[in-house]
């Protein structure tokens, strides 16, 4: 059992859901009642009301921009799905504070605590100190034109190059470590690390990396050589696309920002310096949620 302390905690809400409102309110007044100080992203104390807030819990929360919410918590709740827990993710990840999610997206990979009934029991539970601890790979990709970086971002999921609307293939070549891999002529390449493997990755075909484990994915998009492979690398490695031809291409970071492309354009991805740290219920076993998200056979003996 953990002896840490989380006294200061930030909460983010799913955007555009008000059906959560009322039971995150419920939940603010819990944590205050057991002397914890509250800060919400502005989005979700905006999207919950001033009126609300303040009628119901005496107006002791404090809204802060997302990317310093770290600056105010010792941990964030996440209470939506697995995309806004990647988004969470992203802007707190350099303050070395976990996350706990609850669920109320659709998959649920990443947001493992139950809604309503469960959740304040639950989250009681993780901040006493009953948790699994899982530390999560984080990744941080560059474009480079003519040596100018013009645009950086981190990524818990996968960076992906994608050809664009006018659906062309997209020519260019990969190296690891600068050691030369192959030339690929595609819609495209998926970077994920193991939090990303059971996302876009495995919808190309790629293997399911267990969550903790050292290592990334590179998967091809329909590529045109039925011999081009999803292949598995070292976490540590340095990855660059080259650009060698593409009319239209671009450069996803979790499937949630973009950037176009050009010929010549060199995407960089390496792993961040700092990692992502789940606080996961005590009962959750990753290969359970496997087995229910994926829709697996159940076991038979």
């Amino acid at each position: 059992m953990s002896k840490e302390q989380f006294n200061n905690i930030g909460i983010v809400l799913r955007k555009d859901t008000p059906a959560i409102h009322e039971n995150t309110i419920h939940i603010i007044g819990f944590l205050i009642a057991e002397g914890k100080n509250i800060t919400l992203d502005e989005v979700s104390f905006n999207e919950i009301g001033k009126e609300l807030i303040e009628s119901k819990i005496d107006g002791k929360v404090l809204a802060v921009p997302l990317n310093i919410l770290g600056q105010y918590s010792d941990i964030v709740i996440v209470i939506g799905g697995d995309g806004t827990l990647l988004t969470v993710a992203r802007n707190i990840v350099d303050y070395d504070i976990p996350i706990i999610g609850i669920n109320r997206g659709r998959l649920g990979f990443l947001t493992q605590v139950p809604w309503e009934s469960e959740s304040i029991k639950t989250i009681q539970e993780i901040l006493s100190g009953q948790y699994i601890k899982e530390t999560r790979i984080m990744l941080e990709g560059k474009i480079v034109r003519g040596g100018n970086v013009l645009h950086e971002s981190l990524a818990m999921n996968e960076v992906t190059l994608s050809r664009g609307g006018q659906g062309n293939l997209i020519q260019f070549e990969v190296f690891v470590n600068e050691e030369f891999v192959y030339t690929q002529y595609s819609d495209g390449l998926i970077i994920a690390t193991p939090t990303g493997s059971t996302a876009y990755s495995l919808a190309a075909g790629g293997p399911i990396l267990y969550a903790t484990l050292p290592a990334l994915n590179l998967v091809p998009i329909c590529p045109q050589s039925m011999t081009n492979r999803p292949v598995v690398i070292d976490a540590n490695s340095h990855i660059e696309i080259l650009i060698v031809n593409s009319v239209d291409s671009r450069a996803h970071f979790d499937g949630q920002t973009l950037f176009e492309l050009c010929n010549r354009d060199i995407i960089h991805v390496k792993k961040h310096k700092n990692s992502i740290t789940l606080l996961q219920p005590e009962y959750y076993r990753y290969f359970d949620t496997l087995r229910m998200k994926l829709r697996w056979g159940e076991q038979l003996i």
